[in-house]
């Protein structure tokens, strides 16, 4: 919590002067059993209707300066916590987009979801709640303590007796609380990852008729979601019952003795009228502290969860443990990688490519072809060897420099709702002759123009409104836009026919002759013009060499080769 509330320090002389308006405005409040007390005891027992109208006109003027006090507080208040949320909000998303992919792993993406929206909003109440009742709260009571003091000490004493208990349920109740609302935020993010995978994934569902069985499941991370807020529930609704039980004990204790004292005429009846309401503001005073201890209990597991992502750092620091290729411009040298840090993913991988040069990566499924291209775009760091570009270790460059390198299109990259040309450009600096040039290079300008509105026709979310081979193109269009210096298409070709492919690789090798591409495939026939093809194998290389020569060196690589059409390849 601490670390959030850094992100106050730029509103602190708003929260000033908005906790300074509440406490004048609870103050003017506190004045009223005082001034009511004053005209029963005073003025309306000496007759004196002068002093009754000027008493009762400052009762009304501060009843009238609490209201307005009141109001602009806690406008301040709301205005301070809904600035503070947002930028609360923008720092997380911000790092959300700069985490790396280990740690993005890690976390989970529902996870980052609910972090960004539940967390916020329940630290963002907390705050507010803090900003309207953390002032109010505690002058009512002391200041409503003090001034019964001062009324009747023995009624004030009574009244004493109720508060040890009161403070030592909601601090057992606080400690017990906050892993339970912590446990709550993880079920949260179980539901979230479920209702992710239904939303992506709901064609299948419907194709496979398999909506029942998806809403037994959300339905059971829904109740196990339920289970966790009824435990947590249970626990903090207890506070309000018993704070409530004990305060009613302690007004009827304290009506019991004053009426022995009146009777006595150790006090009068004005004073009990008085000591009644100021039990009644202690008392609503209390009330509030318990809820502002209960949204603390939520606020502080959310908080803690959202820390545990600012203050991840963006980068993990490694030594270079291979010397790099000096000559080469893109090179692996002996990279071992491994997700879990168990099982290698990939191991032992050695290559070196040129600039201008072309490279193949070919193997079945699974066999470590996209996280060669996840260590190349430096999303996770090597455990063994080194990567480099341009004679540099990969880990010295920036994130921008590293950005400004590469155009990458994989198989299932996302297209949002805008243009056909917004979707190329992608929120950067390009003409469109340049996002022109990109569709032509890609085989996706005929395509376009055929649509209603051609570049300026409407993609919905996803591109849902595209078949498979159009997304595709549209993404190899967005990758080569900007003329990267290396070129990475990952199996963005599988829904492309033969022929268009070819055409492809024809004018990707006339219009970016200077850039280096990296082509990862299952298709041999994507591949086999490649300067250099590496063929994998549960992560090992098992083939090296151009396509003639693994024909004849590489046994897999051949047998996939002939299983393609039978060896013959449309040019």
């Amino acid at each position: 919590m601490r670390h959030i509330l850094t992100y106050l320090k730029p509103y602190r002389v708003r929260i000033a002067i908005g906790l300074s308006i509440k406490m004048l405005g609870t103050l003017a409040e506190l004045l009223l059993p005082v001034l009511l007390t004053a005209i029963l005891n005073e003025a309306i027992g000496a007759l004196d209707i002068g002093r009754v109208i000027l008493l009762g006109s400052l009762m009304i003027g501060c009843a009238a300066v609490a209201c307005a006090g009141n109001i602009i507080a806690n406008r301040m208040a709301a205005r301070t916590s809904m600035e503070f949320s947002r930028a609360v909000r923008r720092e997380l998303f911000h790092k959300t987009l700069y985490l790396s992919a280990h740690d993005a792993d890690a976390f989970t993406v529902p996870s980052l979801e609910s972090r960004i929206t539940t967390d916020t909003y329940n630290v963002h109440n907390f705050v507010s709640m803090v900003q309207r009742m953390g002032v109010r709260a505690p002058i009512l009571f002391v200041g409503g303590m003090a001034i019964s003091f001062a009324l009747d000490a023995h009624l004030a004493l009574v009244m004493l007796v109720t508060l040890p208990f009161i403070f030592v349920i909601v601090l057992t109740i606080s400690r017990k609380s906050v892993p339970m609302y912590r446990q709550v935020q993880t079920s949260v993010d179980r539901m979230v990852r479920v209702v992710r995978e239904d939303a992506m994934g709901i064609r299948v569902i419907k194709a496979l008729s398999k909506n029942e069985f998806e809403n037994r499941r959300y339905d059971g991370t829904n109740r196990a979601l339920c289970a966790d807020e009824r435990r947590a529930g249970t626990v903090t609704g207890i506070i309000n019952p018993v704070m409530t039980l004990l305060m009613n004990l302690g007004i009827t204790a304290v009506i019991a003795v004053s009426a022995v004292r009146v009777a006595e005429d150790s006090s009068s009846a004005a004073t009990v009228i008085a000591f009644v309401q100021y039990f009644t503001l202690i008392s609503n005073a209390m009330l509030a502290l318990s809820r502002m201890f209960v949204m603390y209990t939520r606020s502080s597991a959310s908080a803690r969860r959202i820390s545990e992502v600012l203050l991840t750092p963006e980068g993990r620091s490694i030594e270079q443990r291979s010397t790099p290729d000096a000559q080469a411009y893109v090179a692996m040298s002996h990279v071992t990688f491994s997700y879990l840090g168990k099982q290698p993913d990939v191991s032992d991988v050695t290559f070196a490519l040129p600039r201008g040069g072309t490279l193949g990566v070919i193997g079945a499924t699974g066999s470590g072809k996209t996280t060669l291209v996840r260590l190349l775009l430096r999303m996770y760091d090597a455990d063994e060897g080194c990567v480099t570009l341009g004679g540099r270790a990969i880990h010295t460059y920036t994130r921008d420099e590293l950005s400004a390198m590469f155009g990458v299109a994989q198989q299932n990259d996302f297209l949002y709702a805008d243009t056909i040309e917004e979707n190329i450009r992608f929120g950067r600096d390009l003409t469109h002759e340049q996002v022109e040039w990109a569709a032509k290079v890609a085989q996706a300008h005929d395509f376009i123009l055929a649509t209603e509105g051609g570049y300026e026709h409407q993609l919905t979310p996803k591109g849902t409104n595209l078949s498979g081979g159009q997304k595709q193109r549209l993404l190899i269009a967005r990758a080569i836009a900007a003329r990267p210096q290396i070129l990475i298409l990952d199996d963005s070709s599988s829904a492309l026919d033969y022929k268009t492919d070819a055409a492809l690789r024809r004018a990707l090798t006339e219009q970016m002759a200077d850039s280096t591409v990296i082509t990862v495939a299952q298709r041999v026939s994507s591949v086999k013009h490649c300067d250099v093809i590496l063929v994998l194998d549960r992560g090992r290389v098992i083939g090296r060499g151009r396509h003639e020569e693994l024909l004849v060196s590489c046994p897999e690589y051949r047998e996939i080769a002939d299983s393609q059409m039978g060896g013959a390849f449309v040019e």
